[in-house]
């Protein structure tokens, strides 16, 4: 197994330039290192952080569709105070190896494998965000016992007759590629279209999105992983069987999940299932709003963590 090229993480080109608050630089410089796990012979990329204390449990971050684990950089830190924390790079994203072809199946195995190589322990709490929200689903409806509990954050799940239920997901065709690192960066845009105040995050995540290619500059991710085959799992069933704790954390202004849908999703998960809706927040919950979605995390998981017998 060859492993992909690891960025310098420490590189000149990857450092912020918008005036940035002080919690966001101490986050980026907390411990952090970087680590391949194999599965089906595919290098699977993680970050780590060491906890602050003896941990009282591990947690694992996945990413969006086309992100990567970087997208949790300068939010793992708050967790690590009290938990051991990785965040991965699904295959054919960030800075893991690619596939011929992608399916939900190997991503559980990919969750799986970081979960025992981060040395997580037993029933890690898993936190998904948009597609990777979905690929929690599955994870949590076949492979339940393994979780301490799931928190999807703003993965939609409609009613059967809602509109919205049909409309087409964006799907990716084509590598774009652009002269120069600094356009690429320029060129990053968030998915669904957003504002965000916080440009310094957006700065953030848009130079850890590119990687240069004998074409020029262009995105981490591997075309081939976002096409209109990752949409085929039957992802409603999946979250109906979820068979762990699980929550739902949502934007109140996201564009994927209204108030109508996060009460749907509320009634398939019982009334012991925790809901948060954080103010001001679209899709992209830890750029919009970070403190809050943190708090509110914490909050769950100790929670979970508090209720369990001792």
């Amino acid at each position: 197994m060859t492993l992909p090229a690891l960025p310098d993480w420490t590189a000149p080109e990857l450092a912020v330039t918008r005036p940035a608050p002080d919690w966001f630089h101490a986050a980026l410089a907390w411990p952090m290192t970087s680590h391949f796990v194999a599965v089906d012979d595919c290098p699977i990329h993680y970050l780590a952080w060491e906890p602050a204390r003896p941990p009282r449990r591990g947690v694992l971050l996945v990413h969006g569709g086309g992100a990567h684990a970087n997208w949790w950089r300068f939010i793992a830190p708050f967790l690590a105070e009290d938990y051991a924390v990785a965040a991965l790079d699904l295959s054919g994203m960030g800075d893991s190896g690619r596939r011929e072809r992608y399916d939900a199946a190997q991503r559980s195995a990919e969750m799986l494998a970081v979960m025992a190589d981060a040395g997580l322990g037993e029933q890690p709490f898993v936190v998904g965000h948009s597609f990777g929200g979905y690929q929690l689903m599955r994870l949590a409806a076949k492979h339940g016992d393994a979780l301490g509990g799931a928190v999807i954050v703003d993965s939609p799940i409609r009613r059967p007759d809602d509109p919205e239920k049909q409309t087409p997901r964006r799907v990716l065709s084509f590598e774009r590629h652009y002269p120069d690192f600094e356009i690429g960066v320029d060129r990053f845009r968030l998915m669904p279209p957003q504002e965000c105040a916080n440009d310094y995050i957006v700065e953030f995540i848009a130079r850890h999105s590119i990687r240069q290619s004998e074409a020029g500059y262009t995105w981490k991710f591997d075309v081939g992983a976002m096409g209109a085959r990752r949409w085929e799992e039957p992802f409603a069933e999946h979250f109906a069987n979820m068979s762990c704790r699980r929550a739902l954390i949502y934007g109140d202004r996201s564009v994927l999940v209204s108030r109508a849908t996060a009460d749907y999703m509320a009634e398939l998960m019982g009334a012991q299932a925790p809901v948060f809706g954080i103010p001001e927040a679209h899709h992209h919950i830890m750029l919009d709003q970070p403190i809050a979605f943190v708090a509110a995390l914490r909050g769950l998981l100790d929670g979970w963590q508090r209720s369990e017998p001792t």
